[in-house]
């Protein structure tokens, strides 16, 4: 699926968050906005998943303008996987990602062996099986952000939109989910705090900063040196591991020296 936003305008509690920002997501992209806190990641995601409604400029899928879906129309080819906030649900697992379900159902229809059937398939996909009959709130926040993805795949969506979704986990965590994310072979666009994370996972990387898309390419053209000084403030050096051809950002601080941020490691 193709998503395309145009001229996004925002404005919240009388401030100017976006300011005519234009993307193009291709099929089966895995995209990322990147930018410093307040650049207006998560509100432009939350335009393109109907949470908030932009004051100018439109959002398209494939073509077709988001506002001309009905809520359950775009809900069966977007689903969408939030920030991670303990949830503190009393259900169970199973139930939790038949709710994913919600867009394929008539008013009051019961769910079906089809239904039970794709939640199954879901939790085995986050490698969850064997927790659907577990309480919910008792698990743990990666477990709940797994299960939370399970519920976005119930929905058999043709695209995931990931709003910062590992920014609270544990690093082993983080690279869980994105490794199941980017296994799905769906069209992704994920805001992404972790710049290692980035150079990782996403294809291709728009930049936010102050409201406005300021660079677009591969996470190699886009993550230089100079970029990350000019954007996030502060020095790093870049390299590729030889083993495995993966770009590496070490961040440098004048009183601590070399700091990896991303890969576990100090």
């Amino acid at each position: 699926m193709k998503i395309t936003t145009e001229h996004l305008q925002a404005v919240l509690g009388g401030s100017h968050i976006l300011k005519g920002v234009s993307i193009e997501v291709s099929d089966k992209d895995f995209v990322g906005v990147i930018g410093p806190n307040g650049s207006g990641k998560s509100t432009l995601l939350k335009c393109i998943y109907r949470v908030l409604s932009p004051q100018g400029g439109a959002v398209y899928l494939d073509g077709k303008a988001l506002q001309s879906y009905k809520p359950k129309e775009s809900a069966k080819k977007m689903a969408v996987v939030a920030q991670h906030n303990y949830y503190n649900f009393d259900f169970s697992v199973q139930d939790v990602v038949l709710m994913g379900r919600a867009p394929h159902k008539k008013a009051m229809e019961r769910d079906n062996a089809d239904d039970y059937r794709i939640v199954r398939e879901s939790l085995d996909q986050v490698n969850m099986g064997d927790f659907a009959q577990r309480s919910f709130s008792t698990l743990s926040g990666g477990e709940q952000q797994r299960v939370i993805l399970a519920r976005a795949l119930a929905q058999q969506t043709e695209c995931l939109v990931l709003d910062e979704p590992t920014n609270h986990l544990d690093i082993k965590y983080q690279l869980q989910l994105m490794d199941i994310v980017r296994s799905l072979q769906l069209t992704v666009i994920s805001a992404v705090h972790d710049l290692n994370i980035a150079a990782m996972y996403c294809d291709k990387l728009f930049v936010l900063q102050n409201g406005q898309i300021t660079a677009f390419g591969p996470p190699r053209q886009v993550l230089t040196r100079e970029f990350i000084r000019r954007v996030y403030e502060v020095d790093a050096k870049l390299y590729t591991d030889p083993e495995t051809g993966r770009l590496h950002i070490l961040y440098e601080s004048a009183g601590c020296g070399q700091l990896k941020i991303g890969g576990g490691s100090i």
